[in-house]
Order: structure tokens, then C-alpha cells, then sequence
């Protein structure tokens, strides 16, 4: 019988070590600015029971939780003839958990579930993977990373504000620049729908306009006339489309224009986030004022954000928004918070394609000893010890070998340095020290080697 070749699920990867190091740096530098905002680290479990994920992401959202078989003979209970049976009817007699399909809805759980013990508001951030049953295509996997971070339990504009800043800081720490921060409201998209006559139509008139960047003006108003949009209301949403200047003149254009309740109020709140992130000393230059932004309409009720690249070399690698009934589904209604996502996948493409990870996030180990055989093994194991002992990364080649071997060895690991240990070094009680980058070579005491290193 012929042994079958291992292969991994469609849509799920492995990561090899010079991989996770990549990823890891990334998340590291994540992880410190939410730290340091104030921000703390939440984990939820991978399974979820399904009546808190169901429901929860619509029809097609329900599709694509990985649904968990119950344990044991779990056919034993079914009540249903299966011959005559829907794969849906099934699912509940023999599945009772499924895999995490975002942070969110977990997120709100916890909230609920945890409410007389938290703090609020409660400032938490996230970084797990999340599980989808799609169908997987370039960039799109079945098996991902979501980094959230959100506050919940306050309505304080100041919470936009450190949002865009905790954005720009990290992107800035991650050496990633050409990106630009749309930011727009809800509440402006709804007195854009009033304002042209389509009261409580604003999911089918942004689903058009957020299409403005790939279609143009042209295609956008095309794809609204076929939803019924007369010419003149087509010609009255033309000079929204077409603002310019910096944000302060693109708000005042648009409030000239409309001056409906809900336009109002939401331009007076972009204006306060604003005003609160140049107060905290933050900066606006990467922050756009874009009332075509039209993310999560069903979702978000307030501010919502967009992080994309400049040179559109990839889609979105973060967004987020204000939502006011985060846990009202769990019977908990009224908790106002926002919050933001990072794409982990998308922001690792594009450090990898500008080369902007530091040479020495591809090494862990700073030094290699080598193996010359057991006369100098006990003098070598000793030094390596020492090494570590002084908090360097070191490690021995496991067993005599060629010095051509044991020098790729290191090459290909990226480690910076190799101690040549042979019988001249053992009876001096030195280590030639190799340098992999520049090939020099001086031989020294290990606590000389260590003080070199540490400076």
C-alpha cells in the first residue's frame, strides 16, 4: 500500500521560522503601542458555542463557521431520518460549538458575560486567529490573524482620537510609509441619503460611491440610476463627490451644501476628533476627510476608519468605527464603543515587498560555537554556557564536522558570529571570534567577547 504525501487544508499555511520572527516583529511593535495607550490583552476561546456565533454575521456569515462535530457517538441522538434531511436541520442535533469566525462577537460575550467585574470603560486589544469557511484565493484564507483593539462602555470623541494616533504610531514604528487614514461618519452618510431624497436608503447609495475610486463618477452615478436616482438628485450628490482641499475646506464645503440634522452632527464630530488628535500633538498630514467612505454600514453608527496605501499595491490593511449597541444581540443594550482591526497579512506583504524588516529580526542566535571534536568539547560546552548565562543567544553545533559545513550552517541561520574553538584555543582559554558579515577574525577572552557584544 503506497504511503500517502501529508498536505495541509486549503486556505491554511505553515510558517516557517524566518516567517514567524517577520510576523512576530510585527505584532510586537502592535502589541507596545496598545500597551502603552493604556490598552490590555484579552483571549478568547477557539471555540465559541453557536447559538453566541449564529445570527450573529447574516445568512452568508452563518455559511462560514467551521461548525465542531459533538463529541463521542454523535449520530446516536440524531431524531431525523438522514435520507431525508437538509445539511442545515442536521447541523444542530450533531454540532453544538464552532471555530471563531471574527474577535467581535466573542468580544461582546465576554462583555456580557464578565459586565460586574470590568471596569469601564474597558480598553482591550486582541491578537488571534480567526476561522472562515471560504472559498480560499489570493490573499484570502480560511485560517487568519485578527489584531483588534477597541473601548467600550464610553461615547468620548477623545477614543477616535487616540484610534488615529495608536494608527499613525504604529504604522510609523514599522518603518511603513505612502499610507493615508480615510476617516468619515455614518451619520453624514445618512444626511447624504436624506439630502437627495433617498430617506433610509444610505446601504444601497454608499454600496455605489464606495466603488468612486474603481469606477469614477461616471460608473458610480450609472450604477444609481439603475436603483431609481432621477438626474436631478444624481446632479445635487455631483458637488459631494467632487470636494477638494484640505479636510477643514472639504467640511466646510460640505456643510454649505447640506445642512441636514444628521450631516451636521456628523461633521461637527469629525471636527472634534480632529481637534483632539492635533491637542494630543498627534498628526493630520496622513488623515483624509473622505465622506465617500462607506465601511460596515450595518455595523458602525458613528465615526468610521480606513487605512490604505497610497500606491494601491493592496486593499485596506486596517478599519474600524464607532458602534453603539455592541452587546444589545446578548441582552446587554447601550454599551457604546469603537475600535479598530489590523490586517496582520496585508501590512506583512507590504514590509516584505519594501524590504523594511530590520536584518535582525532573521536571527535569533547571535553565536555560534563550533564542534571540533571531544578534546575541545568540555572547554566549549563551558563557553556556551557563559554566553547565555550572559543573556546572549548561542548554541553548539551538535557534532563534529567539517568546518565548510558548520560555517554554512551559520550563513544560511544569519547568525553574526562564530567561535572557532580548537586545542590553540582550549590551553589559551580564548575563542577565535569570526566575523560573518565582514569575515574578520580576532581571538579574545569570552568575557571580552561579551562586553564587545553588550556595547
Amino acid at each position: 500500500m503506497s504511503q500517502q504525501k501529508p498536505s495541509i487544508p486549503k486556505g491554511t499555511r505553515d510558517f516557517s521560522p524566518e516567517v514567524v520572527r517577520k510576523r512576530n516583529y510585527i505584532l510586537t511593535t502592535i502589541r507596545n503601542t496598545f500597551e502603552k495607550f493604556g490598552f490590555r490583552p484579552l483571549e478568547t476561546p477557539t471555540m465559541e458555542n453557536l447559538s453566541v456565533l449564529m445570527g450573529k454575521y447574516g445568512d452568508e456569515g452563518d455559511q462560514l463557521i467551521f461548525k465542531v462535530l459533538n463529541s463521542g457517538d454523535y449520530l446516536g441522538k440524531v431524531k431525523t431520518e438522514l435520507a431525508n434531511t437538509s445539511s442545515q436541520k442536521l447541523t444542530p442535533q450533531i454540532s453544538e460549538k464552532g471555530l471563531r469566525y471574527d474577535l467581535t462577537v466573542p468580544f461582546a460575550r465576554y462583555v456580557v458575560m464578565n459586565r460586574n467585574q470590568i471596569s469601564f470603560p474597558f480598553k482591550r486589544y486582541q491578537m488571534q486567529p480567526v476561522w472562515r469557511a471560504d472559498r480560499p484565493q489570493k490573499g484570502r484564507y480560511r485560517e487568519f490573524m485578527q489584531c483588534d483593539a477597541d473601548v467600550v462602555g464610553t461615547t468620548s470623541l477623545i477614543c477616535e482620537a487616540e484610534m488615529l494616533l495608536m494608527m499613525n504610531e504604529i504604522l510609523q514604528n514599522l518603518g511603513i510609509e505612502g499610507y493615508q487614514i480615510n476617516i468619515n461618519s455614518r451619520k453624514i452618510l445618512t444626511g447624504l441619503a436624506n439630502y437627495v431624497g433617498h430617506q433610509g436608503e444610505e446601504a444601497l447609495l454608499c454600496v455605489a460611491i464606495d466603488k468612486l475610486d474603481k469606477i469614477g463618477t461616471q460608473g458610480v452615478f450609472k450604477e444609481l440610476a439603475h436603483l431609481g436616482y432621477t438626474p436631478e438628485q444624481l446632479k445635487s450628490l455631483a458637488p459631494v463627490l467632487k470636494l477638494s482641499g484640505s479636510n477643514n475646506e472639504k467640511i466646510a464645503q460640505l456643510q454649505s451644501l447640506i445642512s441636514n440634522n444628521e450631516t451636521t452632527q456628523g461633521l461637527e464630530e469629525i471636527k472634534q476628533i480632529l481637534s483632539y488628535v492635533t491637542t494630543m500633538q498627534g498628526q493630520l498630514d496622513t488623515v483624509l476627510f473622505d465622506p465617500a467612505l462607506a465601511r460596515g454600514l450595518s455595523y458602525y453608527t458613528g465615526a468610521i476608519f480606513e487605512i490604505k496605501m497610497l500606491d494601491g499595491s493592496i486593499g485596506s490593511i486596517s478599519g474600524g468605527g464607532r458602534y453603539d449597541n455592541l452587546t444589545g444581540v446578548f441582552g446587554m443594550p447601550d454599551v457604546s464603543g469603537v475600535g479598530f482591526s489590523l490586517g496582520i497579512d496585508r501590512i506583512y506583504d507590504v514590509m516584505e515587498a519594501r524590504k523594511l524588516f530590520p536584518d535582525a529580526v532573521n536571527s535569533s542566535t547571535q553565536v555560534l560555537i563550533t564542534n571540533f571534536g571531544k578534546n575541545e568539547e568540555a572547554y566549549a560546552l563551558a563557553q556556551l554556557a557563559q554566553l547565555r548565562a550572559a543573556g546572549i543567544a548561542a548554541e553548539y553545533y551538535p557534532a563534529p564536522a567539517k568546518l565548510k559545513k558548520q560555517m554554512s550552517y551559520a550563513n544560511n541561520l544569519n547568525i553574526p558570529f562564530v567561535a572557532l574553538i580548537g586545542s590553540n584555543e582550549v590551553t589559551d582559554k580564548t575563542l577565535t571570534i569570526k566575523e560573518m558579515d565582514s569575515g574578520n577574525q580576532s581571538t579574545i577572552t569570552t568575557e571580552t567577547f561579551i562586553q564587545k557584544l553588550k556595547n
